[in-house]
C-alpha cells in the first residue's frame, strides 16, 4: 500500500513538472505591436516578435541565415516577404532621442535615413509594411511585393533570395544582371491591388486572381527565376495563380554549360547532357565532351526541338542553305554545333566552343546539330515528334470495294429480298386495315394489356390517364423544339415527365413503331422512356422524371433581383470533378446512339437544355430520336438547318453538304467548351469588328495554346476551387477534346466513340488545330 502511495505521488509530481514546462514554453515568446525606446535594446536572443494588429504579419530576428525579416505569421511555412542580412548576435536599439540603429552585414545602419522623433516607434502595419517614422520597408523590397506596394521602375526592382535572378526596371527578368529571358511588352509592372489584379504602365491588365478580396496575395521572384503571384489558402498554404514564365526551362541559368533543360512532372526542370557529353563534378560547370575532336574527325547528332542561347560567341549566318550551314561549321575548328529551321527562312546559327542555356520545347521549331567525335557511339534521344510521325501508319479513309459476286448469286438474292419485302408489306397493310375496320379489337387489346406488345416495348397510355396524372397539364417544367414538358404522377406514384409533341401527324401504327424503337434504347446516360399516348391528334411521350433539371440551369445561373431569386432559386455550383463526369457520361450516351444501337440515331439538337441531371448529378441525355417523329412537311423545311443556333455544325448551312454523325460531334464540342467556361457560346463577345474575333472556340484556343493561359477560360464562379495538380489533367483533356470536336471540316472531327475514349484518358490526344467558323467546300 505504501509502495502504491509513493507511485501516485511520483506521478502527480511528474504531471506538475510537465504543466510547469508547458506553461513556460507557451509564455516564452512575447508578441508586441510596437517597439520603442522603452523596449530597447531588442536583441536577437530575446523571445520577442513584432506583429501586426490583425496578427497576419510578424517581424523579428531569424537564424539560419541570420536575418531581420518580415514574414506571414499565419502561413504554414512562415513565408518571408522582406529581409535584410545581419551579423550574428545583433540588436535593434532606439535611443531616448528617437534614433534607431540596426546594422546589416556590411556595417550600414538600415535606419540611417529615418527621421528622429521623441515618439519613435517601430510598427508593423496590416499591409505588411515595417514602418519607423518616415522609413518603410516598402521602399526597399527584396524578393517579394505585397498588395498595394509600389514597384520602383529604375534599377533592380526585385532579386531572388539566391542572388541569381533580378527583375530589372519592373519590366525584364534577367540572369546574373546580364542575360534577359522574359520581358513585359506592356511596360513596367506597377503594383497589384488587394483583390489580386496586377497592372502595368497605361493601366494594362497583366493578371488577375478572381478570388476573395480578403485573401492575402504576394508577388515573388523565386529562386528558380520565375516571377509568380501567390494567393494564401485558408489552410495556410500558398496557391500559384499567375506565373510570368510558362515554360520554366526558358529561364536562363537553370542548367550549366552544354546542358539541356527538359520539363518534366508539372513543368519541373530536369537537366540532361546531349549525346556525346557527360556530367562533370566541377561547380558551375555542366557537361563536357566525352571525346574531343579535331579537323574532319567529327560528326553531327541531331536534336529535335532543342535550342541554345544566341550569346556573344554565336555566329548568325541567316539566310543560308542547310548544306552550307553544316559545311561552315565543319570548317571551323571551334564550332561546337549549329541550329537550323526547316521552314523556308534558312535560319542558321553556329555556336562557338560552348553551348549555353539549352532547353527542349516544341515551340522552338528548331533542330540543333551538336558536334561530336566520329568515334562517338551515343545516339540522339531528342527525336521530338518525328519518330511518332514515322511510326504511325497512314489512315486509309476510302474502304476497299467488296469482291464481285457472280450475276446468278446477286439475281437470286435480289429475288428473295423482293419477295420477302412484298410479303412483309402485305402483312403489315392487312393488319393495319384490320385494326382500322374493327376498332373494337383495339379496345379489347387495351383491356387485355396487349398494348405492351412487342415484348419489352413501352406502355400505351390514354389521353385521359395522362391528363389526370398531370392535373390537366398544369405543371409546366420545360419547353423544347418538339413540344412542352409537364410534371405528373401516375397512379402507382411514379413521378413522370410528359412531353406533348407538336408537328407530328403520323398514324398511330407508324408512331407506335418509331416510339418502340426509341424506347428500346437503354443506356445509363439516356433518359428512360416509359410509355406514350397516340389518340386522335394527341401524341405524347412519358419519360422518367429527372429531379435536378437540365444542365443549363446549373452552368448559366442568373443572379438578379430578390424576386428573381425566389422564382428561380440558385442551384449548387458544379465542381470540376462533377463537370468532368458529366462530359464523359454525355459522350458515352451519344456514342451509344451513333455506334451501338441497332438503328443509327442522329440527335440533331445536343445542347445543355437536353442534358438532365439526377440527384447525384449523373447526366441523362433527352430528346434523342425525336427528329424521326417530325412530319414530312416539317422535315422538308428543316432539311438544311436543324438544331439550336450556337450548336449547329457548319455543314448545316453549306450547300450540297451531307449531314452525318459528325454534326452531333460538333454540337457536343460546343457543349463541352461551355462546361469548362460556364459561358454560353452565343452570349460570348470579344469584338464587333470581325465575326471570327468573337467566335468562342477560336478565343479559347488562342488563350490555351497561344497565350498558355488555361485559367482565363475556366468558369469564374468556381475558379477558386481549381487546383493545378488535381484538376489540370482532366480540364486539359476536356479542352483538347472540345477543340477537336469543333473543327470546321467534318472529316477532321473524331467519332463519338473516340471522343469518349479521349475524355476518359484511354487514348492519347494530339495537339488540335485552331477551330474556324466556316470552311470552303473544295476538294483538298
Amino acid at each position: 500500500m505504501a509502495h502504491l502511495s509513493s507511485l501516485t505521488a511520483a506521478f502527480f509530481s511528474m504531471l506538475l513538472l510537465l504543466l510547469t514546462i508547458q506553461s513556460k514554453t507557451s509564455s516564452a515568446i512575447q508578441l508586441l505591436t510596437s517597439i520603442s525606446a522603452t523596449n530597447s535594446p531588442w536583441r536577437s536572443s530575446d523571445d520577442l516578435i513584432l506583429v501586426s494588429t490583425d496578427h497576419v504579419f510578424a517581424a523579428g530576428f531569424r537564424s539560419s541565415p541570420s536575418l531581420f525579416a518580415v514574414w506571414v505569421y499565419n502561413s504554414t511555412n512562415q513565408t518571408i516577404v522582406w529581409s535584410v542580412g545581419i551579423p550574428l548576435s545583433s540588436s535593434l536599439a532606439i535611443s531616448s532621442s528617437g534614433e534607431a540603429s540596426l546594422n546589416d552585414t556590411s556595417g550600414h545602419n538600415i535606419f540611417a535615413d529615418a527621421a528622429k522623433s521623441n515618439d519613435t516607434k517601430l510598427i508593423l502595419n496590416k499591409d505588411g509594411s515595417l514602418v519607423l517614422n518616415n522609413w518603410t520597408s516598402f521602399d526597399t523590397p527584396t524578393d517579394t511585393i505585397l498588395a498595394n506596394q509600389p514597384l520602383p521602375s529604375n534599377g533592380t526592382t526585385l532579386a531572388s533570395s539566391n542572388g541569381k535572378y533580378q527583375l530589372v526596371n519592373a519590366t525584364n527578368l534577367v540572369f546574373n544582371n546580364s542575360a534577359s529571358y522574359w520581358g513585359n511588352g506592356n511596360g513596367a509592372i506597377r503594383n497589384f491591388s488587394s483583390d489580386g489584379k496586377m497592372f502595368s504602365d497605361g493601366g494594362n491588365w497583366i493578371a488577375s486572381n478572381f478570388g476573395s478580396k480578403r485573401a492575402l496575395r504576394r508577388l515573388t521572384l523565386d529562386t528558380d527565376g520565375n516571377l509568380r503571384l501567390y494567393s494564401l489558402r485558408r489552410s495556410g498554404g500558398w496557391r500559384i495563380v499567375w506565373a510570368a514564365v510558362q515554360e520554366i526551362c526558358t529561364v536562363k541559368g537553370t542548367c550549366g554549360a552544354n546542358a539541356i533543360c527538359v520539363p518534366e512532372n508539372y513543368n519541373e526542370p530536369s537537366c540532361v547532357c546531349p549525346p556525346g557529353y557527360r556530367w562533370t563534378n566541377v561547380e558551375h560547370v555542366g557537361c563536357v565532351l566525352k571525346t574531343g575532336f579535331s579537323g574532319g574527325n567529327s560528326k553531327f547528332l541531331r536534336l529535335d526541338f532543342v535550342t541554345f542561347d544566341k550569346g556573344p560567341d554565336t555566329i548568325d549566318r541567316t539566310p543560308i542553305a542547310f548544306a552550307d550551314c553544316q559545311s561552315m561549321c565543319l570548317a571551323n575548328s571551334s564550332c561546337a554545333g549549329f541550329s537550323y529551321k526547316y521552314n523556308g527562312e534558312r535560319y542558321c546559327v553556329q555556336y562557338s566552343e560552348q553551348l549555353a542555356y539549352g532547353y527542349w520545347s516544341p515551340a522552338t521549331k528548331v533542330v540543333t546539330y551538336v558536334r561530336v567525335a566520329s568515334s562517338e557511339k551515343d545516339v540522339s534521344n531528342f527525336t521530338g515528334m518525328t519518330s511518332l510521325v514515322d511510326t504511325v501508319c497512314p489512315v486509309n479513309i476510302s474502304l476497299p470495294e467488296p469482291p464481285k459476286d457472280s450475276k446468278t448469286t446477286v439475281r437470286n438474292l435480289a429475288i428473295i429480298i423482293t419477295l420477302f419485302a412484298i410479303e412483309l408489306l402485305v402483312a403489315v397493310m392487312s393488319f393495319w386495315a384490320f385494326l382500322r375496320k374493327y376498332s373494337k379489337y383495339q379496345d379489347m387489346a387495351r383491356a387485355l394489356g396487349l398494348e405492351f406488345l412487342p415484348a419489352g416495348g413501352p406502355k400505351r397510355f390514354s389521353y385521359a390517364e395522362l391528363k389526370a396524372a398531370t392535373n390537366d397539364f398544369s405543371n409546366l417544367i420545360g419547353r423544347g423544339a418538339f413540344g412542352d414538358v409537364y410534371k405528373g404522377e401516375l397512379p402507382d406514384h411514379r413521378v413522370v415527365a410528359v412531353k406533348r409533341l407538336k408537328r407530328v401527324d403520323t398514324g398511330e401504327a407508324e408512331f407506335w413503331a418509331e416510339v418502340t424503337i426509341i424506347a428500346r434504347m437503354h443506356h445509363l446516360n439516356l433518359v428512360r422512356m416509359w410509355g406514350f399516348c397516340a389518340e386522335k391528334h394527341q401524341r405524347m411521350l412519358v419519360y422518367e422524371y429527372i429531379p435536378n433539371g437540365s444542365l443549363d440551369k446549373h452552368l448559366f445561373q442568373q443572379r438578379g433581383t430578390k424576386e428573381d431569386a425566389i422564382a428561380s432559386p440558385e442551384r449548387p455550383l458544379l465542381d470540376w470533378n462533377i463537370r468532368y463526369r458529366i462530359a464523359v457520361g454525355v459522350a458515352r450516351a451519344i456514342a451509344y446512339l451513333h455506334e451501338e444501337c441497332l438503328e443509327w440515331v442522329l440527335h440533331c439538337d445536343i445542347k445543355p437544355e437536353n442534358i438532365l441531371l439526377e440527384d447525384d448529378f449523373c447526366p441523362k441525355v433527352s430528346d434523342f430520336g425525336l427528329s424521326k417523329l417530325a412530319n414530312k412537311e416539317n422535315m422538308m423545311t428543316m432539311s438544311h438547318l436543324r438544331g439550336t443556333p450556337g450548336y449547329i455544325a457548319p455543314e448545316w448551312v453549306m450547300p450540297n453538304q451531307p449531314i452525318t454523325a459528325k454534326a452531333d460531334v460538333y454540337s457536343f464540342g460546343m457543349v463541352l467548351l461551355e462546361i469548362v467556361s460556364g459561358v454560353r457560346n452565343n452570349e460570348f463577345r470579344q469584338s464587333t469588328l470581325m465575326s471570327e474575333d468573337w467566335y468562342h472556340p477560336k478565343w479559347a484556343f488562342e488563350k490555351v495554346y497561344v497565350e498558355n493561359r488555361l485559367e482565363d477560360i475556366l468558369d469564374k464562379s468556381i475558379l477558386d476551387k481549381y487546383d493545378d495538380r488535381e484538376h489540370f489533367a482532366l480540364v486539359e483533356r476536356m479542352v483538347k477534346t472540345a477543340m477537336w470536336c469543333l473543327q470546321s471540316r467534318p472529316e477532321m472531327r473524331p467519332s463519338m466513340g473516340k471522343v469518349a475514349k479521349m475524355l476518359d484518358g484511354s487514348v492519347e490526344i494530339m495537339e488540335p488545330e485552331k477551330p474556324t467558323i466556316f470552311y470552303s467546300n473544295d476538294s483538298h
